[in-house]
This record gives C-alpha cells, structure tokens and sequence, in this order.
C-alpha cells in the first residue's frame, strides 16, 4: 500500500493536445496508486491523511511511453562488424551462462531504473535475451522493486538468416514454424509479439541488406492470426517500402521504423482488416539511424557499409514519418534505446528530432509521448493522460516543456503507479551526450 499524496499548486499538461496547461491545480493520488481527483487548489478538499508536497509553480504531466526500447545495453557505441565465429562464441561462452545471464538481468534492470528517472514511467521492450524482460516485468509487478511498466516481447521471431537470428530470435521457415515460435513466446509470458520483416543495419554486411524482404506475407499472416487470438499486438521490424507492405498485408499492428509509402500502404496503414484494432500504428526510431547516417566514421567506428546503410534507412524513414504526417497515420514515439548513441535518458532528443525534421510542436510531441503511445499499445485505459482513476504515472519539471522541449531531460520528481521518486538521478554517458550534442 503506498502513500496518498497531494500535488498542490501545479500547472498541469494532461499529454492530450487538445486540453491547455491548467495552472494552480492540486492531483490527489490514493494508496492505490490511482489519481482520486483533480481540482483548483482553492477548490478541492485534501483529506488529512494525504502527504502535501506543495509544486509551486513547477510542471506536471503524464510519464513518458517509450514505444521501442531494448534493455539489453545502455546505449555506448559497439562495433557493428564481428565475425559470425567470434558472435558464437561470445554467445555460448559468456552471455548463455549462468553468470553471464546474471550479469545481464543486472544490465537490464539497470537500464529499466535509467529509464525511469528519466521521466519513462511506461516502456516496450521489443526484443530481448532468454526472456529475461518477463522475469523483471514480474518482479516490478509483484512489487520486489519499483520500476517502470513494462510490456515485454520476449525473444523476436525472424527466419534462417534473418535480422537478429539465431542469438536474439526464434527462427521459423513456413507459417506453422512461425506460429509453433509465436506460442513458445506466449507460453514464457508475452505481452506482444515482435517479428522481424527485413533485414536491419546491426547485421547486414552488404548496402542494401538492411531493408532486405525476409519473411513472406503467408508467415507473416499466420503469427498475427496466432497472436490476435488471444489479443496480442504483433510489432513489425521493417526497414523497406515492400517490407512494410507485406507486414501490412499481413496484419501487423505496429511497423517499428518503416520506410517511404505509396498509396496503398497509405490506405493499409489507416484501414487495415487483419490488423488487431482495424488500422496500423508507425513507430519511427529517426535518433538510431541518425548519428550512424550523419557522424563521420572516424566519430562512430562503424563501417562504411553500415554507414551507407545507415543514410538509406534513416532518409526513408524519415520521408515515411512526414507522409504518415500528412496522412493522419497514428504515430507514436520509440527511440530503439540500446543501439548506438541512444541512451535510456534521452527520450527529449527523439522528440526534438520531430520537431525540427516534421514541423511538429511541442505539444503535438508531448501528446505522442503519452496519450497516443498508451493508445498504440493498448495501455489507454491505465495510463497515458492525468485523468481520474488512472495510474499516478507522473513527472515533474522545473521549466515548461510546451516552451522547451528539453525541460524533459531534467526532471525533478517521477511517480510510477503513485510509487514517489523524490530524488531521480540519472548516470549519463559524456562520451555519448557529447556527440549528440555536436550533432546538431
């Protein structure tokens, strides 16, 4: 049972771009973790028993959503180029231990707790090791630590060869091997399903690989008909124009990164018929590809294949997100947190990325962040938006982020489910920061 607690004299952003900054308001959050009213400060009665912390002047609004993370690594450049033997051997001798899976839960959990001090009180892991992402979800919801909600994907699901095969995914070649993989993952305690299109950049060794079409649309039919059943969301790793078209033709219900559309994807994304809710979300992740795509080798170390590859992705992408724009496609915000030079603290930077490459506000971004992200991942009812008889996922900022986005990268209290961090500290990568900050 937690604390009740009042928010006195807040300004109040309800992440729903069509409410305005309410100022001098008070939020009461019940022992339940739940908001129990929201009023005028001169207006709403406080039970004694409520902790007041008195907010002066200070900015409330919804906890970020982070719509594509992995918590396997924390966002320090890694070499993309090792040899498949030395990948083998790092696998079965260090990581697929039992000390190395240790280490790697530390990792993860590690990761998770950035985040969340970071202002990320939601996050979707779309693709982790051994299922080690359902066993720190659990943890988190049997209260053994206060962390941020975490819906889990477990290992992805991709074909021989494919993008992330065989150390992160589940490999599959017809339909029936792609449901048996969709129903192992369910049997380990799933919250959705992730699949992997085409090729990505993290492994293809030649230009042109990583947008590569990799699984068919009769594979891809079978793993959603498997997931929707039992009301999963299937999300789509997709980084070509014919891979997003067969992911929609196939009913996926998220395309994480995409690509540049044509007429019928545009239609397939805001009518799809296969797809678990009738229509298709698009996660873009323009801060993963970008620093690869613009930096000079010298800068990042990564080759010139995966620098070439890099720009195509990161240019289609990136069209992709302006047409998704003008065609009223839902969009969310994930930022592949775990890939080079993209931490777990720095979910502002993919929104001022937006903002300066799509012409959208603040509090466009803002609303993405929360409100339409708990939409896309069917979180909408618990969280998302400062409503009564929500989650107390909330964050607290000094400055205004409807004026400056980046008041979003000091936050001075977060709560999770009602769940008070008075003093987040947040352990930052100079080394990453310092590039990024160059960059624009």
């Amino acid at each position: 049972m937690n604390t009740a607690y009042a928010l006195k004299n807040v300004n109040l952003i309800h992440g729903d771009s069509s409410r305005n900054l309410q100022k001098n308001m008070t939020i009461l959050v019940n022992e339940q973790g739940l908001i129990q009213d929201i009023g005028r400060d001169h207006e709403l009665h406080i039970p004694s028993h409520y902790t007041t912390i008195d907010l002066s002047g200070k900015y409330v609004m919804p906890g970020l959503i982070n719509a594509h993370v992995h918590l396997f690594a924390d966002g320090k450049p890694f070499s993309l180029s090792v040899s498949e033997g030395m990948l083998q051997f790092a696998y079965d001798r260090i990581l697929n231990t039992k000390f190395g899976r240790n280490v790697l839960k530390k990792r993860m959990k590690r990761n998770a707790l950035t985040a969340l001090h970071a202002g990320v009180t939601t996050m979707r892991s779309v693709g982790e090791f051994f299922y080690t992402d359902v066993q720190l979800r659990d943890e988190i919801n049997n209260g053994d630590f206060v962390g941020p909600n975490l819906l889990v994907s477990g290992f992805f699901l991709s074909v021989t060869g494919g993008h992330g095969a065989p150390f992160l995914a589940l490999v599959g070649d017809s339909p029936w091997e792609a449901r048996r993989n969709v129903r192992i993952n369910v049997k380990h305690g799933v919250d959705l399903i992730k699949i992997c299109v085409t090729g990505g950049v993290t492994d293809a060794k030649m230009v042109g690989e990583a947008g590569r079409l990799q699984m068919t649309v009769d594979e891809v039919a079978a793993i959603c008909d498997e997931a929707h059943k039992i009301g999963l969301r299937v999300a789509a790793h997709v980084e070509s124009t014919e891979g997003v078209r067969v992911a929609l033709q196939g009913g996926v219900d998220t395309i994480e990164h995409g690509s540049e559309m044509d007429d019928e994807i545009i239609h397939l994304y805001k009518n799809n018929p296969h797809a678990l809710h009738g229509y298709t979300a698009l996660i873009p992740t323009l801060q993963a590809a970008y620093p690869s795509a613009s930096l000079h080798t010298s800068v990042t170390k990564v080759s010139a294949t995966v620098k070439e590859n890099s720009r195509l992705v990161y240019d289609s992408m990136l069209k992709g997100v302006k047409q998704a724009i003008e065609n009223d496609i839902t969009i969310g915000i994930g930022t592949d947190a775990a890939m080079p030079y993209v931490t777990h603290y720095d979910m502002w930077r993919e929104m001022d990325h937006y903002m300066r490459q799509a012409n959208l506000n603040n509090k466009q971004v803002i609303d993405m962040v929360t409100r339409t992200n708990a939409k896309i991942l069917g979180v909408e009812d618990v969280t998302g938006t400062v409503d009564i008889g929500k989650h107390a996922d909330l964050i607290i900022m000094e400055q205004n982020p409807l004026e400056h986005i980046e008041a979003l990268s000091d936050i001075s209290i977060v709560m999770v489910k009602g769940n008070l961090i008075q003093r987040p500290s947040v352990t930052r990568i100079n080394e990453v920061d310092d590039v990024l900050n160059s960059v624009w």
